[in-house]
């Protein structure tokens, strides 16, 4: 399953916060779950981050592990299907 979490900066990112992410980065390969990207967005939110793991209880997981990340960022993490898969839903 692909997920895109989206993040608001809670304040100035600075060189220790980023290493903190990195932190982050890594609890997610514990749970399973692949970073396929991560970019800094303008506009609404501050960054976007593509994962692929097998569930999304395990992108949760990984994120609450470093809770370092919500001090930093405030997160929504959307579940994304392919179009193939998602009109096989449809029955």
């Amino acid at each position: 399953m692909i997920f895109i979490t989206l993040a608001k900066f809670r304040r100035k990112m600075t060189k220790e916060y980023v290493a903190t992410t990195d932190k982050a980065f890594a609890a997610l390969a514990k749970e399973d779950t692949k970073i396929i990207g991560a970019y800094w967005t303008l506009g609404r939110y501050d960054a976007v981050i593509l994962a692929e793991g097998p569930d999304k209880g395990a992108v949760e997981r990984a994120f609450r592990t470093d809770m370092a990340v919500s001090e930093f960022a405030a997160t929504e993490t959307l579940v994304a299907l392919k179009r193939e898969d998602a009109i096989k839903l449809l029955g």
